[in-house]
């Protein structure tokens, strides 16, 4: 069994999935205004929905997803790019034998993204 994709939903899938394809290497391989579908050559696909009209999107405190690579200096340049165009990091730690940081990223969620 593999898991085929993952879905957020977000009050403006625009702006989610630019951010996506400008910091995470994702293409937008379909979808609509109320749906993209996103995803890259190492299989991953994601799906960002827009909420229902006046829907209050909330996602758990903890709730995030997370990307890695294999190298530290990859982790310091993408966090390095994202502050510089405003967005809210956190510092670059070594955490359980990761090297990452967190992004909140459009949509109300955050991303973890690091290297083992």
């Amino acid at each position: 069994m593999q898991l085929n994709h993952t879905n957020l939903t977000v009050s403006d899938v625009e702006t989610t999935t630019a951010f996506f394809e400008e910091y995470f290497d994702l293409e937008k391989r379909g979808g609509s205004p109320a749906i993209t579908i996103l995803s890259d050559d190492a299989g991953t696909v994601l799906t960002l929905m827009r909420g229902k009209e006046g829907e209050d999107i909330k996602y758990p405190s903890s709730f995030h997803i997370g990307f890695f690579v294999d190298d530290e200096d990859l982790v310091d340049e993408k966090h390095r790019r994202l502050e510089e165009d405003g967005y809210d990091v956190t510092d670059v730690k070594m955490r359980h034998n990761t090297y990452d940081f967190y992004v909140e990223a459009p949509g109300g969620f955050s991303i973890e993204f690091g290297a083992r």
